[in-house]
């Protein structure tokens, strides 16, 4: 793409219709796939926001958080071989997971039940639906553990190969912005969930402090782009947006607030790209970003304000806008 464009590329697609009041012109480059691609492209990408914070696909075998989603999706496809089946087991466990509804004992086990999360169905089934219908990643020692744990010799996942124009190519602009931020938040969220689990939220802030800088200029460095995360409430005043990306941050607000259809922001010119993608808010945000007493342990709050005496990034709920990856990128790789 030689030429000013601005592109929103679709992530969590409900609708096609843009609302009129809109700031940002959508230009689609390739429309003659977009219906056929839209629901496997939308599941994946719903997979990799809400699952592989904790359920990662590149964790080794001795530091998984919880067991990746290839092993619950060949569990799960062991009682269930028709879509419908397959996504209503999903649900019925995500929507309120209780140790009776456990079907992997020996995870249940190793990691503990999978805590309470406030996710909505819509999203779920349609997560469901493409791990059932297609292949998704799996870590490289998952094969022979499941051949040596669950007596299956010569497993292969079920489920078709996305390919071709179907599968997100990494030429293209958008998804390399798309690569970069979920590839930069997998490695966050694996080290931040890590420190969590094992050592509690006061903890947490202090790896927050001490290393999510770090982490993501070594993300940049394999990217070869910038990346920062920032926000209209800053805890860390390096992460203050600035006049354009503030004026994103809202953007971003005003849809998920309204609950209308939102797009990343991609602007290419003159050989270099600049990615904009909100940063939302989930259950485990709140434990340090929520309401303090309510969602914030008095501990964690006094940690916060000796590290960050200036902090704003508090008051928090669920699927509010925490602020926007900024990406900046060249349109050639190895340039």
């Amino acid at each position: 793409m030689k030429n000013a464009l601005l592109i929103l590329s679709v992530m969590l697609m409900v609708s096609c219709k843009d609302s009129p009041n809109s700031k940002f012109k959508v230009i689609a480059e390739n429309e003659s796939n977009a219906e056929t691609q839209q629901p496997a492209n939308e599941g994946k990408k719903l997979l990799e926001a809400k699952c592989y914070v904790c359920h990662n696909p590149e964790s080794d075998e001795n530091n998984a958080l919880a067991p990746p989603m290839a092993a619950i999706k060949a569990r799960y496809s062991k009682d269930h071989s028709t879509k419908e089946s397959f996504s209503d087991a999903i649900w019925n466990f995500v929507e309120k997971p209780t140790n009776e509804k456990v079907k992997m004992k020996g995870a249940l086990n190793r990691f503990g039940l999978m805590p309470f999360q406030s996710f909505d169905e819509k999203e779920i089934r349609k997560i469901s639906d493409y791990i059932f219908d297609y292949q998704i990643e799996e870590p490289k020692w998952f094969k022979q553990h499941w051949e040596q744990n669950h007596g299956e010799k010569n497993y292969h996942q079920k489920g078709k190969k996305m390919n071709g124009n179907f599968n997100m190519s990494k030429e293209n602009l958008m998804e390399r912005g798309m690569t970069y931020a979920q590839s930069t938040q997998k490695v966050l969220g694996k080290n931040l969930m890590l420190t969590l689990q094992k050592n509690g939220a006061v903890k947490a802030v202090e790896f927050c402090n001490e290393r999510a800088y770090p982490l993501t200029d070594s993300m940049a460095i394999i990217h070869n782009a910038k990346i920062r995360r920032v926000t209209d409430k800053p805890r860390n005043l390096e992460n203050q947006a600035n006049e354009k990306e503030l004026e994103y941050i809202e953007f971003f607000k005003s849809k998920i607030k309204n609950k209308e259809t939102y797009e990343p922001i991609l602007i290419s010119e003159n050989g270099t790209t600049h990615f904009y993608s909100p940063i939302v808010t989930n259950t485990m945000c709140l434990n340090c970003h929520g309401t303090p007493i309510t969602n914030i342990d008095p501990k964690v709050t006094q940690i916060i304000n000796d590290k960050y005496p200036y902090d704003k990034a508090i008051g928090y709920k669920e699927n509010e806008v925490r602020g926007i990856w900024s990406i900046t990128f060249n349109d050639e790789k190895n340039k």
